[in-house]
């Protein structure tokens, strides 16, 4: 039977009415993933800038970055907020203070695919708690036009000395992953007996204890002191992005404590899935923006790193200290080390 025409105008019309009674794509509810940072990692200069447009172009997550500090006040925001958290996934968790989170309860295990290419030796947390996304060394970083070639100190010993008073910019342990890096590095090398003495040596020679990276290296690039706690390849971002190599690394003989930075979902987040597709993100994509930004090895070891990252040397020693002994003993250590530099 031949249709009238007016039931195919109606039959358009119902089907228009039902295409504009369909949600539009702004009308969805837009995917988002919210997630805290160190400030080194979403300031200016860090990562954080260009990973986040990269990665909202190829998923269609908004995400929502957060600066939180220094490793230490991230922490101490997130745990704040356990009950409730707004963190999905957290950023910036050092193998040195992986502790700490563990025992505050913010994360959730993730065991991303993606881990079957970063080496074995990176993957700190059998649990994957913090799943890693580069790594480095600890070291010492002086500016040669500040230091004549007759006063580069050549040990931890050389940097107690007289000379070097007000001359080296320490950062706080308690609040910072690089500072309580220096302090196992200086456990690692005295051992508990010793490393309390060496820092009673350095009160004299500190020009301050800034309270993160940021702050300490800043005053460093400002001039304020010559030498200043880091890391090896610290130099690589002046290479890079000013064609300098005014600031070089000091490498001793007994060796440089390692650190490896770690990332994960928060426990009870609401936004799981988004959280798992920003770490794989993080181990893939987003590895040569994290190493040249953050001037340290991406964990992924494809990744082809350009030429300046010659300039960062490499210690003839790596040290490291097993996980177990310092969720022990670091609580302890951080009292005496507190006692010691309140006298």
């Amino acid at each position: 039977m031949k249709k009238h025409p007016f039931y195919g105008i109606i039959a358009v019309m119902c089907a228009m009415g039902a295409l504009f009674a369909q949600p539009t794509p702004e009308a969805r509810e837009e995917k988002t993933v919210t997630v805290y940072a160190t400030d080194s990692f979403c300031g200016e200069w860090g990562p954080g800038p260009a990973i986040v447009p990269a990665f909202e172009k190829k998923t269609g997550i908004k995400v929502n970055l957060v600066s939180s500090g220094d490793t230490g006040e991230m922490l101490t925001k997130a745990a704040s907020e356990k009950n409730a958290p707004i963190a999905d996934v957290i950023v910036g968790i050092s193998d040195n203070m992986s502790s700490k989170a563990y025992a505050a309860g913010i994360l959730t295990p993730y065991e991303s695919p993606n881990l079957k290419d970063i080496p074995s030796f990176l993957q700190f947390d059998p649990k994957h708690r913090l799943i890693p996304f580069d790594y480095g060394n600890f070291a010492f970083v002086y500016d040669t036009e500040k230091l004549g070639k007759d006063m580069i100190p050549h040990s931890l010993d050389d940097l107690t000395k007289s000379q070097y008073k007000g001359k080296v910019i320490l950062i706080d342990p308690r609040t910072s992953s690089v500072g309580l890096g220096l302090l196992l590095w200086t456990i690692e090398v005295y051992g508990e007996e010793g490393y309390l003495s060496w820092w009673k040596a350095m009160k004299a020679n500190a020009l301050t204890f800034a309270d993160g990276w940021s702050s300490a290296y800043g005053l460093f690039t400002e001039g304020e002191a010559p030498i200043v706690i880091s890391y090896t390849t610290s130099p690589v971002y002046h290479v890079m992005y000013e064609n300098s190599t005014r600031y070089q690394t000091l490498l001793f003989d007994e060796g440089h404590s390692t650190t490896i930075e770690g990332a994960g979902l928060a426990a009870g987040s609401s936004h799981i899935e988004e959280g798992k597709a920003f770490l794989d993100f993080l181990l893939t994509d987003a590895q040569l923006d994290i190493a040249t930004a953050n001037s340290m090895y991406p964990a992924n070891g494809s990744v082809s790193l350009p030429s300046a990252f010659d300039y960062a040397p490499k210690p003839q020693k790596d040290l490291t200290m097993d996980g177990e002994r310092i969720a022990k003993n670091l609580e302890r250590w951080l009292t005496d080390w507190e006692k010691a530099m309140a006298k």
